[in-house]
């Protein structure tokens, strides 16, 4: 007694006759950048607790890797920390510059006037700064995302091994951009 729908039968054996149905598969992807780059929004706002370390570095190396394509900047939950030298420091290592930077709170963005609605992307880079961007979208149609980037601030023991914690979050910040995004439009120095 059998049960259930017959077993088709397996594929013919010998070489597949004729040549694979559908369009050509085009050129091999790089592997480093995944399935498929994004085109760039066009306008990306980064934020973390206090816009010293990982949101301007995130701003300063999208904007080195992507140019003018895109409208970039970076915010804090609060602002009252000047840019970290540690920062400025990785970050002269890959050719951006951050020794200008001026930190700026969410609150500081609106007194200025501002639009925060505006950002197509908001990048949260720490769980301070999800929460405080998710509440922006009760008033705001943002599309807020959060990308877990180390803080490196008090990590390590001597200067050498602090930078190393600086530059272990600049190439978090990097491999996430570029894994997004595709290949930098303007190569690191």
């Amino acid at each position: 007694m059998v049960c259930g729908p017959p077993i088709p039968p397996g594929p013919p054996a010998g070489p597949p006759a004729g040549p694979p149905a559908g369009p050509p598969a085009g050129p091999p992807q790089d592997p480093s950048v995944g399935p498929q780059a994004e085109p760039l929004p066009q306008s990306v706002l980064f934020c973390c607790d206090h816009n010293s370390v990982r949101s301007p570095m995130a701003e300063g190396i999208m904007k080195k890797f992507y140019g003018s394509d895109c409208y970039i900047q970076s915010v804090g939950v609060t602002g009252e920390m000047e840019i970290d030298g540690f920062a400025i420091a990785v970050c002269r290592e890959i050719g951006v510059e951050l020794s200008r930077h001026r930190s700026r709170s969410f609150d500081d963005m609106v007194a200025w006037g501002d639009d925060l609605s505006s950002y197509d992307l908001v990048l949260a880079l720490s769980p301070a700064s999800r929460r405080r961007a998710l509440e922006l979208t009760r008033f705001f149609h943002l599309r807020v995302e959060y990308w877990p980037i180390l803080d490196p601030t008090g990590l390590g023991e001597g200067r050498e091994e602090r930078l190393a914690s600086y530059r272990k979050s600049r190439d978090m910040i990097i491999e996430r951009l570029t894994a997004r995004w595709g290949p930098p439009r303007e190569m690191p120095a």
